[in-house]
């Protein structure tokens, strides 16, 4: 085994355990979706000293209070939206990029869009050096969504939101879906749909992610 497959290799087993003993363990019947998170190496869009832990069931930092998705609740989320081929997608919070990828994956068309200047830059960067076309990196606030490039299939939003910014709801196509992690302060975080034209949020399981930028709950704010 040459030095650089014995690098690799452990990444790849790790990669296929994530698929086994998280994915396919937690309802994800999407096989369309689990071929594309088994190509996407997901150790490159986290920071080096955390590479080694990039298949863990849990949320990973990636600095200065933000957080990459843990895997299966990415992965329901996904599935929950409905993603398939041609959708034009908005990444609300995409960071890195990791979950840029995973969409154009399959086959949508991705907006990702990014407060953090700097995490903007390293989702190019990623994106790039993967090949992965189909993908623009926006930078701008979370909670307006990117309204150039609407309407959205699928809207999501990796991170767990306190409110859902009709900014956001109206950039959905009919027939469109957000998914996102909603909780109300103080609140177990759940997983939920919301489709164009409704404000129901319907929820779909558990989710304890780590907070979103820009969506607190604003004083006297109902949904």
């Amino acid at each position: 085994m040459t030095v650089k497959a014995a690098i690799i290799r452990p990444y790849a087993e790790a990669r296929q355990n994530m698929v086994d003993n998280q994915l396919r363990a937690n309802t994800i019947v999407d096989e369309g979706l689990i071929a594309a998170i088994g190509r996407i190496p997901r150790e490159r869009f986290v920071p080096e000293a955390v590479a080694s832990i990039a298949y863990v069931d849990e949320d990973l930092a990636l600095g200065d209070g933000r957080f990459m998705a843990e895997p299966m609740v990415l992965a329901r989320l996904i599935q929950a939206g409905g993603v398939k081929r041609g959708d034009m997608v908005l990444d609300v919070g995409c960071a890195t990029g990791y979950s840029s990828a995973v969409l154009a994956s399959l086959g949508a068309s991705v907006v990702a869009l990014e407060c953090d200047p700097r995490l903007a830059d390293r989702a190019r960067a990623n994106l790039a050096a993967l090949g992965l076309s189909g993908v623009a990196v926006e930078t701008g606030d979370l909670a307006k969504g990117h309204a150039a490039r609407a309407p959205y299939n699928v809207i999501l939003i990796a991170g767990r939101v306190e409110r859902l910014p009709q900014a956001l709801m109206s950039q959905l196509a009919p027939g469109g879906r957000l998914v996102a992690v909603f909780a109300e302060r103080g609140r177990v975080g759940q997983a939920v749909v919301v489709h164009q034209g409704s404000t129901a949020r319907v929820s779909l399981f558990d989710a304890a992610s780590h907070p979103m930028p820009g969506f607190a709950a604003e004083p006297g704010f109902v949904f």
